[in-house]
């Protein structure tokens, strides 16, 4: 017998984790002995695991095998996440380059049979990896986010809580994708810095100081210029907003300016968000366009 310079592990691995599953080491049943449950935390179907993935599962693995040694009857299930939007995305994407097919000739059913198929493809790589990783989960308990059962107990609690009146519908800011045409959470969206440009605009001070007489010398117009990386939203202006203790704009208190392009009158006002040292210290208030202009709109009771 030949022995190897190396030590090569994966041959060793795959055979104990082989004996493992054929021994149906990991699998549980309820019994009179303390229970120990983790419900792995689904990665997305849409691809591999990664380090983060890696560093998780070896946690958890720690934590169940001290558990089965100690007595408990453990349990530990594997599964992965449908993660739709990024999943129809992959899917839609590989229908249109494999098969020259477009979604929207396609009815729901069909599409969702493109989708499980995809969903079997890369969904047992994230399980191959996982057994590679050597994790000790219950391979008989294999959970999947879109699995009847599962979606029918969500529907349930959702339901529920709708009865309950645990649920409401209001106006909120969200992101929106122009090619799924649907709502992103902030988890689903990819940030990146980018060198910006400020734009400098000025906004016509309202003067309500006028005491009728015709032969008052007509003093200059009074502006306020603000800093913008987004001129293209000023139709939108409610508001202009500067800091309470910056001293420039102290006089200001119970002002209106014109909105440049619209000529529409909005206040000024004064709120500790705005950063003096920023620009010219004074924003442009476009709740429309902006989660943080949106929360100072409604704490100010702007249109």
């Amino acid at each position: 017998m030949e022995l190897s310079k190396n030590y090569t592990p994966s041959a060793t691995e795959e055979k104990w984790y082989k004996h493992w599953k054929q021994q149906n080491y990991f699998h549980s049943e309820p019994d009179s002995r303390p229970a120990y449950s983790i419900v792995i935390p689904p990665p997305n179907v849409t691809g591999v695991l990664h380090m983060g993935h890696t560093l998780n599962e070896t946690v958890q693995d720690i934590l169940i095998r001290k558990a089965r040694m100690s007595g408990f009857n453990v349990c530990w299930v594997p599964g992965s996440d449908h993660a739709s939007i990024a999943t129809e995305a992959k899917v839609v994407q590989m229908l249109e380059k494999e098969k020259g097919i477009k979604k929207a000739d396609l009815s729901r059913e069909e599409f969702l049979k493109y989708a499980f198929e995809w969903k079997e493809k890369y969904g047992n790589i994230i399980y191959h990896q996982i057994e590679k990783l050597g994790c000790s989960v219950d391979w008989n308990r294999v959970s999947f986010t879109m699995d009847p059962d599962y979606y029918r107990a969500v529907i349930k609690v959702f339901v529920d809580l709708y009865k309950k009146d645990k649920l409401y519908r209001g106006a909120r800011m969200i992101h929106w994708d122009p090619a799924a045409k649907t709502a992103l959470s902030d988890e689903e969206v990819d940030y990146r810095d980018i060198q910006g440009k400020l734009y400098y605009v000025k906004y016509l001070v309202v003067d309500d100081k006028s005491n009728g007489n015709p032969h008052t010398p007509i003093a200059a117009p009074a502006y306020i210029t603000i800093a913008t990386q987004r001129p293209e939203t000023i139709m939108g202006d409610t508001a202009v907003c500067v800091n309470p203790n910056d001293e420039r704009y102290a006089g200001l208190a119970g002002k209106q300016v014109i909105v440049p392009l619209v000529n529409r009158k909005v206040p000024v006002i004064f709120d500790e968000y705005v950063d003096p040292a920023f620009g010219t210290g004074a924003l442009k208030i476009t709740p429309a366009h902006d989660i943080n202009d949106y929360n100072i709109g409604l704490k100010h009771n702007l249109e």
